[in-house]
């Protein structure tokens, strides 16, 4: 009966060691697929560039993942208009975006020159009908301007500033 006992209080107490796991993120809606319509990754520089994810659904939903460098940090969500997202794979598509290289990285043909401990900045666009992914490093000189403007549009429509603080 100790050993018992025993057994029972020991895995009690070890069952509260553990540690608690975040909440999961809420479910899409019905109307929502898993599967963002637009993805931008910021990876890290030399210095304090912030790092994260932000991804908008066709619904409107907007998930940040914060990682480094960033006034909030962690998973967060919000919401904007269905037509927002809409406008920005309009706007994406208008200015080029599916024409462009796949890859502008150090060894890339469409690099040009290189700047070593510069940010990268990865989209990944998917309207529905095709979808394409572009590694942008911000130290190849002959990426189009247009990529980085694209770039910071996504941020500027998903409100990205209130969690990163820039």
């Amino acid at each position: 009966m100790k050993f018992t006992l025993r057994a029972a209080l020991a895995a009690a107490l070890l069952a509260g060691c553990h540690s608690s796991t975040p909440a999961p993120e809420p479910a899409p809606s019905m109307t929502e697929t898993s599967k963002p319509a637009i993805a931008l990754e910021r990876t890290p520089c030399l210095g304090s560039c912030p790092v994260y994810t932000v991804s908008l659904f066709r619904s409107g939903r907007v998930r940040f993942d914060g990682r480094k460098y960033v006034e909030h940090g962690g998973v967060r969500s919000a919401q904007i208009s269905s037509a927002s997202v809409d406008s920005l794979l309009s706007e994406l598509s208008a200015a080029g975006y599916y024409g462009f290289d796949d890859r502008y990285a150090y060894g890339a043909p469409a690099c040009g020159r290189y700047a070593t401990d510069l940010p990268s900045a990865i989209m990944t666009v998917d309207d529905g009908k095709r979808t394409k992914r572009i590694e942008h490093d911000h130290g190849c000189t002959d990426a189009p301007a247009a990529l980085a403007r694209l770039e910071n549009r996504i941020d500027e429509v998903a409100g990205s500033a209130r969690w990163t603080g820039r």
